[in-house]
């Protein structure tokens, strides 16, 4: 009579199918931290390998559309600046609402370009959208060194004046990757069964960025729609930008506090749907 093998086997990783939308394994998604960093290096590589100017396309591109917002808004439009120079008003929204713009928007398409991938290969879904948070960042940081160096500039003209709440930026940011990326979950969940929110979302984006502070200042908004503008959860981000590096405008810490509240809830609600959507997305992509 053979004896049995009573020796339970050790499994280095076990796959299996997630049985609660709240199991979120920030374990496993640690453990697959050199793939996550992969990615970032791919995103990077791929975008700019083929160009001729390269990286130097981060410094082009918000500098092109600031100069077209200058004119467009501040010469044409005569939009209020609240007294700070246009063009630098003007690249203190843009540098801000592009990171943001750019990983909603690439976040939301996560399941629809990466279904080969997925289809194929184990590995957390969530290292993708965080991928793209994190490769935008370091886009973002170019992008902002270029803000800093306009900054400086003006200051030392003595036409703006920077305070020490610009020590506060890093908390800003993380407000900022966190919102889009929740918000990007969720339509990312959405666009998997409803196709023509592919074609909708660039253009509720671009929709968005008016209701938002970025070509003018929130104070501009008559009063009788204040209510209105306070409801999106970016003004008070916008508006630590402006007083922060500008010294225009108004802000207190408690501006805060509703985006905090909302990066926290909305994050949660979309890694929630995210984990349910994960499970079924191959039926239906």
């Amino acid at each position: 009579m053979s004896q049995k093998n009573t020796t339970a086997e050790q499994w280095d990783s076990v796959i299996e199918s997630r049985h609660s939308l709240f199991d979120i394994n920030l374990k496993e998604i640690w453990h697959y931290r050199d793939l996550l960093v992969l990615f970032v290096r791919r995103d990077f590589v791929t975008v700019y390998k083929q160009t001729i100017l390269g990286p130097l396309w981060f410094f082009i591109q918000p500098l092109l559309t600031t100069i077209t917002f200058t004119i467009i808004f501040g010469n044409v439009a005569q939009l209020s600046t609240d007294g700070a120079p246009k063009i630098i008003f003007y690249m203190a929204g843009i540098t801000l609402w592009n990171y943001f713009s750019t990983c909603l928007t690439t976040v939301s398409g996560v399941f629809n370009a990466n279904a080969s991938i997925f289809g194929k290969v184990y590995f957390p879904r969530l290292i993708m959208p965080l991928t793209i948070v994190i490769s935008n960042l370091m886009k973002f940081a170019v992008q902002f060194l270029l803000f800093v160096s306009f900054v400086g500039y003006f200051t030392f003209q003595n036409e703006i004046q920077p305070n020490s709440w610009i020590l506060l930026t890093p908390f800003i940011i993380i407000l900022m990757a966190l919102i889009s990326m929740g918000i990007g979950l969720i339509l990312s969940s959405m666009t998997t069964k409803y196709k023509d929110l592919n074609q909708l979302i660039g253009f509720g984006v671009q929709l968005f960025m008016y209701a938002t502070p970025v070509i003018y200042p929130s104070s501009s908004v008559p009063q009788n729609y204040q209510w209105v503008v306070e409801l999106n959860p970016l003004v008070g981000l916008f508006d630590y930008m402006r007083y922060a590096y500008l010294g225009v405008g108004e802000f207190t810490i408690s501006d805060l506090v509703y985006p905090s509240i909302f990066s926290i809830v909305i994050l949660a609600v979309g890694v929630l749907v995210f984990n349910k959507t994960q499970k079924t997305f191959m039926d239906t992509v």
